[in-house]
């Protein structure tokens, strides 16, 4: 037996409602990455490498990433 669609729909509109909620946190700033410094500078190196930014943009994202 399935799952009609007005059902599915409230538990749509019940997962978007959550969602948005949140935890309400104390301020506390998470570092979410989900890559490692290292394929965030070889992702770097490659687009510079294509060409699609500039050597200025590089280097100032380099050291942004080497900071953390």
């Amino acid at each position: 037996m399935g799952i009609n669609t007005r059902t599915r729909l409230f538990m749509l509109m019940l997962l978007v409602a959550f969602g948005l909620t949140g935890c309400g946190g104390g301020g506390a700033k998470l570092d979410a990455r989900t890559t490692t410094t290292g394929q965030e500078l070889l992702d770097l190196d490659k687009a510079y490498k294509e060409g699609l930014i500039t050597e200025k943009e590089y280097d100032k994202k380099k050291k942004e990433i080497m900071k953390r």
